[in-house]
């Protein structure tokens, strides 16, 4: 079944949301994607130690894959890639100052900050540990790159249905989420530029029965649509799953998760130069920025290997 039509559909949900002008104004969807994405790592998990005690045998070793299934060149970059894969999972940190603008004082914001970004690190970690052991001890050399592909021909097909659509209202959540500081940049950009054009600042009201009055910005509905337009034309192009989220984790790691946090701590902290403390977070950015490398050089392999075999807008399942 060809799944350009789903990724379509896609697109044309995400040119509507992406009219919720403000970050702020996204709560709401941001909790109802949190929800469905405990909702489908719950039912992978539990499909997975399902998996387990119905076969009584856990698949897989401690060395990962094993080579003859791939060749250790393979195996190699697809460590890589995984890297990138893991990257991607805590790319939060693109979207953590927009959030924190968000919050009520007191307590003041980054307190609040700190203690939610320890609880919500400490759970997606756990989480993503328990869904990756018991995918892999589930089907060992076989496990797919979305986990519950793997379930596809298994029962509950009910509870199967359940956990994709999960995933999908989470990517319409997560799309918006991560979009927004990108469309308020651009727009705040253009609006000091061309500070007397209609076009770019004029909000017209648009009257809803029972809500407020909606803003309707003429150059926030043409470019936000022309940028979900893009982004699913490429989707459509490239529909490299693992390959790009690795990919896009690599490049988004170092500088916006490790490097310009690091050096702010040093700036604000005012820590010298050369003091153990400073040592320590150079030789952390540093490793830091080897794994971005790594990981870039695996999910671009990946990428090379998949268009060996690949049709543009011909993707099927």
């Amino acid at each position: 079944m060809n799944s350009n039509p789903y990724m379509i559909a896609f697109g044309i949900v995400e040119i509507i949301f992406s009219q919720i002008p403000d970050f702020d104004q996204l709560w709401w969807l941001s909790i109802v994607a949190a929800v469905m994405s405990f909702t489908y790592s719950t039912i992978g998990l539990g499909l997975g130690i399902a998996k387990v005690a119905e076969t009584g045998t856990i698949r897989g070793s401690l060395t990962g894959i094993s080579v003859g299934t791939v060749t250790q060149t393979q195996k190699i970059w697809m460590s890589f890639q995984a890297l990138g894969d893991i990257a991607f999972a805590y790319s939060y940190s693109l979207i953590l100052i927009e959030i924190q603008d968000t919050l009520k004082a007191p307590p003041a914001e980054s307190k609040t900050m700190k203690k939610a970004t320890l609880i919500s690190v400490g759970v997606t970690t756990l989480f993503y540990m328990l869904c990756g052991c018991m995918g892999y001890a589930a089907f060992g050399d076989l496990s797919p790159g979305n986990l519950l592909t793997g379930f596809g021909f298994y029962n509950p097909f009910w509870l199967l249905d359940i956990a994709n659509a999960a995933i999908v209202i989470h990517l319409v959540g997560a799309y918006q989420v991560y979009c927004q500081p990108l469309f308020a940049f651009i727009e705040k950009s253009a609006t000091e530029r061309f500070p007397d054009s209609e076009f770019v600042t004029k909000d017209i009201k648009i009257p809803i029965p029972g809500f407020r009055p909606y803003n309707l910005n003429l150059f926030r509905l043409v470019w936000r649509t022309i940028f979900v337009i893009i982004t699913t034309l490429i989707s459509m192009l490239l529909p490299f799953f693992n390959d790009i989220v690795g990919l896009l984790g690599a490049l988004g790691f170092w500088p916006l998760t490790v490097y310009f946090p690091v050096e702010m701590y040093i700036s604000q902290k005012k820590i010298p130069k050369w003091s153990t403390r400073w040592v320590c977070l150079q030789i952390l950015s540093i490793a830091c920025l080897f794994i971005t490398i790594a990981a870039a050089a695996g999910s671009i392999a990946g990428v090379v290997l998949d268009l060996k075999s690949f049709k543009p807008f011909a993707t099927v399942y």
